[in-house]
Formats: C-alpha cells, structure tokens, sequence
C-alpha cells in the first residue's frame, strides 16, 4: 500500500448569472448538498457576466467559468444577448454554458440551442425539486463530460 495522499481535483469554477436573490440561495444550497467540490460565483444581470468572463473592472482577476449557469430573464443586457455574444468570442465559446430558466416557452429553447447553449433546463417551482435539479446536473457535468480545457479553442 502507498502512503501517498489521494489526489485531489481542483474545484469547479461555476459561474451563476441569476437575478433571483431566492433561485441564488437554492442554487447555493443545492450545491453544498452536493459532493463536488466547486466554487461558485454570481452576478445578477448580463452586463456583469460579461464583465466577469472578460475580467474587466472589479473582475479583473476572476477566474474562467468551468460552467455557466444562465437565466434567460436579466437585466440589462438579457440571457440570449450574453449567450449570443459569449458564443461569438473564440475565447469564450468553449466554455458549456446551462440555460437555467423559469421560461417553458418553445421560442426560447429553440433560441437557445440556436445560440449554442448546451442545454436547457426549466426552473422547478417547488424548492426541493429546484435543488434536485442543480444537484442532478452537477453530477453530470461534473462526474460524466469531459470538459474543455482552459485555453482550447475549438
């Protein structure tokens, strides 16, 4: 047997763009639940998300989003304008991003995927199903895709 320590992954850099203070707590609480370890960071409207992800103004040393949960509904500057301008960047495109909205409407879906969303999660309304779905995704993003490395441009 090796006395060496188990090796330890770096945590996840999750970067949550939601407006919602209540969504932002069962995302929070969703993720402490979970057993990935991740960092979580949030910004309440569009413009500060691009702020972030180009690390501009109070954001200067933030660190690449992993993943990007996105509600559609911001404002400012909207979650199809974020999606549509982070997608455009050579930068920026291959960092997944997850559609995390209340919106069922099929113009929004369709809109997004369009936009190169990855996917496209409606927000449960009861909590606990709210927190079930973030834990849901979590593991998979997190335990079962293989994500980009930062810098790859593809």
């Amino acid at each position: 047997m090796s006395n060496s320590r188990p090796f330890k992954p770096e945590p996840a850099q999750i970067l949550l763009v939601e407006d919602n203070p209540g969504d932002v707590r069962l995302t929070e609480e969703a993720f402490k639940q979970g057993r990935i370890e991740n960092d979580l960071h949030v910004v309440s409207d569009g413009n500060e998300a691009l702020e972030f992800l180009y690390r501009r103004g109070e954001y200067d040393d933030a660190p690449r989003p992993d993943l990007i949960l996105l509600d559609l509904n911001l404002p400012r500057k909207d979650g199809e304008e974020v999606l549509e301008e982070l997608k455009g960047d050579s930068e920026l495109r291959s960092i997944p991003v997850i559609v995390l909205t209340s919106s069922r409407a099929e113009e929004d879906v369709v809109r997004s995927y369009e936009l190169h969303a990855n996917a496209y999660l409606t927000k449960p309304v009861d909590p606990d199903d709210f927190i079930e779905t973030v834990r849901a995704f979590e593991k998979f993003w997190f335990s079962v895709v293989r994500l980009p490395p930062e810098g790859d441009q593809a």
